[in-house]
């Protein structure tokens, strides 16, 4: 299968997946009657930001983890937030939980449609 986005591309994805993340619980109305989930928010928000400093890729900044384990990563987070209304308990507030499936499917998008190709070494 073709995989349409690029390594520099798949950056922008996960720079602009943290504040969505963020501004969600806000955005959707939940912040206060799904508290569970608007912390939720935050605890992804940071695990995509670590994962994207740490990456070997143009945008991450220390350069540790290979973007192939990178990918792995936000399928796993991918899937982690599409099942979390219902591991957390939260499926029955609908802009929580939906809020969840479009940040499960924006990670698992992400992950499976990136070129898994890794940054050279100078």
């Amino acid at each position: 299968m073709q995989k349409p986005i690029s390594r520099r591309q798949h950056g922008f994805t996960d720079y602009s997946y943290i504040p969505l993340a963020l501004a969600l619980p806000k955005l959707a109305g939940f912040q206060q009657d799904a508290p569970k989930a608007a912390m939720l928010t935050r605890v992804l928000a940071s695990n995509i930001l670590a994962s994207s400093i740490f990456t070997r890729a143009e945008w991450g900044i220390i350069k540790k983890i290979p973007f192939k384990t990178h990918l792995v990563l936000d399928v796993a987070v991918g899937a982690f937030a599409a099942s979390a209304p219902w591991l957390f308990g939260f499926a029955k507030n609908k802009a929580a939980r939906n809020s969840f499936l479009l940040l499960g499917a924006f990670g698992l998008l992400a992950g499976t449609l990136s070129k898994p190709e890794e940054l050279t070494r100078r």
